[in-house]
């Protein structure tokens, strides 16, 4: 299976760094997470609901919508934070990307091996640190961002309109197969967000980069 990718690429101020990829995977996964299962025989089931919130950025002029669930969003938040840390690093170019990758776990025959893990969509960001001189273009580049960002946020509904493939609901048996069961709240399709980041460059050498697993919602 190919999964399908999404490219967006920005260029901020370090503290805009977080609020933008933060705007970018909540309205992700605010349409890629469901309300709870609760499963009456093996092959149905009803769906609770999921609530949200609306988040306003600190230092970026722009309003999104995330679900409204605090282990979630504290998760996301947490993982964010330390692309964002390595990206205003001393031992970084200020060039990075951070990607949130959906994926389903295919079992392979016997109980005791490992299932294969089949992404199936892959939403990255690719951010460049930009510095800014004055309190004046600060601002305006903050409503420039807001602008660009709330493009791709409009983009993004779009794209999720589409009749692309999604995992099938599955049987109670394989609800872990497809969906984190972890949250108390909401249950998004299972999913990992990873990152690199471009280290000090010599020559026409690209740099060193670092790369870092972050976080897969379902341990194998």
């Amino acid at each position: 299976m190919n999964a399908r990718s999404q490219m967006f690429d920005l260029k901020v101020e370090g503290r805009q760094a977080d609020e933008a990829v933060a705007s970018i995977f909540h309205t992700v996964l605010f349409h890629r997470t469901h309300g709870k299962f609760f499963y009456t025989t093996e092959g149905s089931y009803s769906i609770g609901t999921v609530g949200y919130t609306d988040v306003d950025c600190d230092f970026i002029d722009l309003t999104y919508v995330c679900c409204s669930s605090p282990l979630l969003e504290s998760t996301l938040k947490r993982e964010i934070s330390c692309f964002s840390e390595q990206l205003r690093g001393n031992e970084s170019t200020g060039q990075g990307q951070i990607s949130l990758e959906f994926f389903q776990k295919r079992q392979r025959g016997r109980w005791l091996f490992q299932p294969d893990c089949i992404p199936w969509e892959v939403w990255t960001v690719r951010l460049e640190l930009i510095t800014l001189n004055s309190e004046g273009e600060r601002q305006g580049y903050r409503e420039k961002v807001g602008e660009l960002l709330a493009d791709k946020i409009f983009s993004i509904a779009e794209i999720m309109n589409r009749h692309d493939y999604v995992p099938k609901m599955p049987i109670h048996s394989e609800l872990d197969l497809i969906f984190d069961t972890s949250y108390p709240d909401v249950q998004p399709y299972l999913f990992k967000v990873n990152y690199s980041i471009s280290g000090p460059s010599s020559g026409t050498s690209v740099g060193s980069t670092v790369k870092k697993l972050i976080k897969e919602t379902l341990s194998l």
